[in-house]
């Protein structure tokens, strides 16, 4: 576990699961049928409770690389905030996805230092790797809609 600076805040849009967990991969699936991979652009999962603990809701999100982008591509959007994040990076997922889980899992430990509106975030790095992310409790570190 460490700490990780986002430097910059990330524009993303995004295509929200139909549950969680069993609609993530479908998300992704749409979502990549829609927009394209390109090398700059980052993917990420978003994650949190929303009405009530065991109601997560989960969103497959890509980075914007202008503003005008989730429009063009008739998708939601919202912003990754910049700051201090908690996190665990994960090898190689694909040979054990539940170890994405158990990462949060390890992240969620200590709520009282972790921002009490934010998401638990997914980073995708190239085709195998993830950070498992969660901001650190912050003034203003509610992801901006």
């Amino acid at each position: 576990m460490e700490n990780y600076n986002l430097d910059h805040d990330i524009p993303v849009m995004y295509v929200t699961a139909s549950s969680f967990p069993e609609g993530i991969c479908e998300a992704h699936d749409q979502l990549h049928s829609r927009v394209s991979f390109r090398g700059e652009r980052h993917f990420f999962g978003i994650s949190r409770p929303e009405g009530g603990l065991h109601n997560i809701v989960y969103k497959a999100a890509a980075e914007q690389l202008n503003e005008n982008e989730a429009r063009e591509y008739g998708l939601e959007s919202l912003i990754i905030p910049k700051g201090m994040y908690r996190s665990m990076y994960i090898s190689d997922y694909a040979k054990d996805p539940q170890l994405i889980g158990q990462a949060f899992e390890q992240l969620l430990d200590n709520p009282s230092i972790l921002d009490p509106n934010g998401y638990c975030i997914e980073m995708y790095i190239g085709k195998s790797d993830v950070r498992c992310m969660i901001r650190l409790n912050a003034k203003n570190g509610e992801l901006k809609m």
